[in-house]
């Protein structure tokens, strides 16, 4: 365990929240990014659209694409309002591995595309894991939310 003390030590620790959007379910989805690192106070940002997809697919998008922007191996505090991604990523997803991606049910996990490479990019940081309640005041949350709305509405408007 020290070994693992020492290298998380070693790892610049950052602070990661996210969120996704859709209208309709399947609709036209964003998802959005912000990424902290205290250290040196700097901030980075990112957000895309899907013009026919769905929520959860967009929260899984936006974790991903949060830890796709770190440029080494982190200690990622994530912060998110979708228990769908914080319960996947804590629980679901080893007995979805050890059940060869299938549900309790022997079925297949949906999403399971997104949660694979979730779990592969999970797996180069050390993740901590926070619920935040969604449109709750929570400033970072709520940049979220209005960067996902922004993308989402923008892949809305690809399509007419």
């Amino acid at each position: 365990m020290p070994e693992q003390a020492n290298s998380e030590a070693n790892r610049p620790s950052v602070e990661l929240f996210t969120d996704g959007a859709c209208s309709g379910n399947p609709g036209p989805g964003g998802w959005a990014f912000l990424l902290k690192h205290a250290a040196s106070g700097s901030q980075k940002e990112g957000s895309g659209g899907d013009p026919a997809t769905t929520n959860n697919r967009m929260e899984l998008q936006a974790v991903i694409e949060g830890l796709k922007a770190l440029t080494r191996p982190s200690v990622v505090d994530l912060y998110s309002d979708s228990k769908y991604v914080l319960d996947g990523l804590e629980s679901w997803i080893k007995g979805w591995k050890k059940n060869g991606w299938k549900t309790k049910a022997k079925q297949p996990v949906k999403n399971a595309e997104l949660w694979r490479e979730l779990d592969e990019l999970r797996n180069q940081h050390t993740v901590r894991f926070h619920w935040v309640k969604g449109h709750s005041d929570h400033a970072e949350n709520e940049r979220c939310d209005e960067l996902a709305v922004a993308a989402r509405d923008e892949a809305a408007r690809a399509v007419h």
